[in-house]
């Protein structure tokens, strides 16, 4: 799937880990994101024990929003999506008409989501970085949603170049002096034009409007010439909208039933309602972009007529006088000589008397 001809803004609603182990809860997260109007609705793939060890610390937004003297292991394991659910909330998606999509975060989750069909994956902004797994994402062939929190470009730019490795060659490379050496030596990459849509991301929950750095999308899409997009974690609905404007082909935004659940996500999450509100500004505001083209509307001509000037007689005019400056004006009459001819009428020789204010015909 490639957003890059797409008309539409491909809005991805990110339920997460917003489930809370519950698979009731996964199953009316799927509701929620389809009566919002969501193209997609995702979750999170992954293995506590694969993931995270007991010792790895949690990020200072999560001791906010979970148990401070639980491990992340411990955070996670609560959070895990279980294989055999996979099954039945991706045919609920599809009974809703919204797509099922899962974020793998794991070598074991990775080759698990490859047994679902699923149209695309997408790689978090953790996995950037990680190389040898990111190499085996793009292997599986599906065109790949990247997000790019925490990055540098340089580090974007990397991560593009193990995936354009992978997706010439069958085997891992030896270091990462064969993922340059290709990078540099082969002009032709195109490939990852189809492939890859990145994201521009700031991996904080929630993002302060001080660190959206919404300008750094231009940045990646004027740097790669790839199709770019805006994985959204600040309240409220404000920045996706104007990441909409500024040319994002792809919006991924977390949904949840309820901003006030315990779990690390919630509070920088959508609930249903606003999630909707969201769509529907987006895609009124797809309509309002337009086609580019200066010209006047359908609903503007008739305006055009009566708001548009034309040359009038600033004062009585006999036949036959030679119009000077000082007889000519311009005004609404909708009709006779536009604005522009009034200079070209000066030494010109009147045809018939002109009242004051009449429009002017030669």
């Amino acid at each position: 799937m490639s957003f890059e001809h797409q008309q539409s803004v491909y809005v991805i609603a990110e339920a997460g880990v917003n489930h809370n182990g519950q698979r009731d809860l996964a199953m009316q997260l799927i509701d929620a994101a389809a009566s919002a109007g969501a193209d997609a609705v995702k979750f999170q793939t992954f293995q506590a024990d694969r993931l995270a060890s007991a010792t790895a610390p949690k990020a200072s937004y999560q001791t906010q929003t979970t148990p401070a003297n639980e491990s992340q292991h411990a955070m996670l394991k609560k959070l895990e999506l279980p294989f055999e659910w996979h099954a039945p909330l991706q045919q609920h998606a599809k009974k809703q008409g919204i797509t099922f999509l899962s974020t793998p975060f794991d070598m074991s989750s990775l080759a698990f989501l490859q047994t679902l069909e699923l149209p695309m994956l997408k790689v978090s902004s953790g996995d950037l970085s990680n190389a040898p797994f990111l190499w085996l994402c793009a292997r599986s062939g599906l065109p790949l949603v990247v997000s790019t929190g925490m990055a540098t470009l340089s580090e974007v730019e990397q991560a593009l170049a193990v995936i354009h490795h992978s997706l010439h060659h069958t085997s891992e490379p030896q270091h990462m002096q064969d993922v340059w050496s290709h990078w540099v030596t082969q002009a032709d990459r195109r490939l990852l034009t189809s492939q890859v849509t990145l994201l521009h991301c700031t991996s904080q929950y929630p993002t302060p409007m001080a660190e959206v750095n919404l300008h750094a999308m231009d940045t990646l899409r004027d740097a790669f010439h790839l199709t770019v997009g805006y994985s959204d974690h600040t309240q409220g609905t404000v920045i996706p909208i104007a990441a909409v404007a500024r040319g994002a082909r792809v919006i991924e935004k977390h949904l949840t039933l309820d901003c006030h659940m315990q779990g690390p996500d919630h509070l920088a999450s959508l609930e249903p309602d606003e999630f909707g509100q969201m769509v529907k500004a987006i895609r009124q505001l797809e309509v309002a972009m337009g086609h580019g083209h200066k010209v006047p509307q359908a609903s503007e001509l008739n305006t055009r007529l009566a708001a548009r000037k034309q040359v009038v007689a600033a004062r009585p005019i006999a036949k036959g006088h030679t119009f000077t400056r000082e007889d000519l004006e311009t005004a609404r009459s909708g009709q006779g000589l536009p604005a522009h001819d009034l200079w070209q009428l000066i030494g010109c020789v009147a045809q018939q008397d002109f009242a004051a204010g009449q429009a002017i015909h030669i």
